[in-house]
């Protein structure tokens, strides 16, 4: 839970904006010292326009960079939770295990298996009320990504940046997955288990059938999501987002690797569970949320921040402040700057 959010984070974009401008005021200087130098000498241009000011000219582009720096935060909107409480929640605890394995780059399903992955498990999140999540990656090992939470926008913040190259071992152990997924669940507190498991079914482990039953007499039921197609697609090898080659076994033939809904089938039957194709993703949403419906939901206990405010008018106060110091207060030469003289100038 965080103390500090941000609501409108893409406003963070506009802060491109203030680089754009110091740039142009420098070329727009260096132009203007050239032009000049043509026009005139030093002298001359001194005597010409005694009131002219670099630091005059520095000190506005300044205000008006923090004003507009101002205005760009006051649109994100950062709000401050006030208080932490301890409220009642009611829902089942759901771990995702994901795999990242290489075959998951294949593009037989669009954009690519693992991405299709992501948005499913999105989606999935989206539609929650007040279940708590968990999230594994998983190739030739499982690694925890997320442990049980109720921060949604966390666990979608670690899915996004899951990867093919976040585990070193290749290969898709799903009974390792299986195994990790247990160690995620609280002996103390009996809710309801569900472990998901997204995946294109290839298994190069042994006994993940024997796990998911092992697995379901500790109260965890195992729902399968194959992502990918029976026809199957070549894994390719890009760089910068560019096709390079195809994944090639050492025969030098390429790796034309499908989804294996048997072993997805398998291991949910033998978890009291279901397998889901995750071709359509609003028939996979509308599927997991019957079958979390259907379910009791158990009571817990959750700490988060509550009566978070917004602070986007101390921002806007501090823009309208600097936009009245660039207006009013630096549009002529005053004697305080001139007094202040930080450059040296004959001013």
């Amino acid at each position: 839970m965080n103390l500090f959010q941000l609501e409108e984070k893409i406003w963070f974009w506009a802060l491109l904006v203030i680089p754009a401008i110091i740039l142009l005021f420098i070329l727009l200087q260096i132009w203007k010292h050239r032009a000049q130098k043509r026009f005139a000498n030093k002298t001359l241009l001194k005597r010409l326009s005694p009131n002219q000011s670099l630091f005059k000219s520095i000190l506005k582009l300044v205000v008006f960079c923090l004003a507009l720096a101002s205005l760009t935060i006051a649109l994100v909107n950062p709000k401050i939770g006030t208080k932490l409480e301890t409220v009642k929640r009611e829902g089942v605890d759901i771990v995702f295990a994901v795999d990242v394995s290489k075959s998951m780059l294949a593009e037989d399903i669009a954009p690519n298996r693992l991405e299709k992955s992501k948005q499913l498990v999105t989606q999935i999140i989206n539609n929650l009320a007040s279940d708590r999540i968990g999230i594994i990656a998983y190739a030739g090992k499982a690694f925890p990504q997320l442990p049980i939470t109720t921060d949604y926008a966390s666990a979608k913040m670690f899915l996004q940046n899951m990867n093919t190259d976040m585990l070193s071992s290749q290969g898709t152990a799903i009974n390792e997955a299986i195994e990790l997924a247990t160690t995620y669940f609280d002996d103390e507190e009996q809710t309801n288990r569900v472990l998901i498991i997204i995946s294109d079914g290839e298994d190069h482990s042994e006994g993940a059938e024997s796990i998911a039953e092992q697995a379901n007499n500790d109260g965890i039921r195992i729902f399968t999501i194959g992502v990918g197609s029976t026809k199957g697609g070549p894994i390719p090898i890009k760089r910068n987002g560019i096709v390079l080659n195809y994944k090639k076994d050492n025969n030098g033939e390429t790796v034309i690797t499908k989804l294996d809904e048997d072993t997805l089938k398998a291991i949910a039957s033998e978890a009291n569970g279901e397998y889901i194709n995750g071709e359509n993703t609003i028939e996979v949403v509308d599927t997991i949320r019957d079958i979390l419906n259907k379910m009791d939901k158990t009571e817990f206990e959750a700490k988060e921040f509550a009566d978070f405010k917004d602070q986007f008018q101390w921002f806007i106060a501090f823009a309208i402040f600097f936009l009245f110091i660039d207006v009013f207060f630096l549009e002529r030469k005053t004697a305080w700057l001139k007094r202040l003289n930080l450059f040296n100038e004959n001013m």
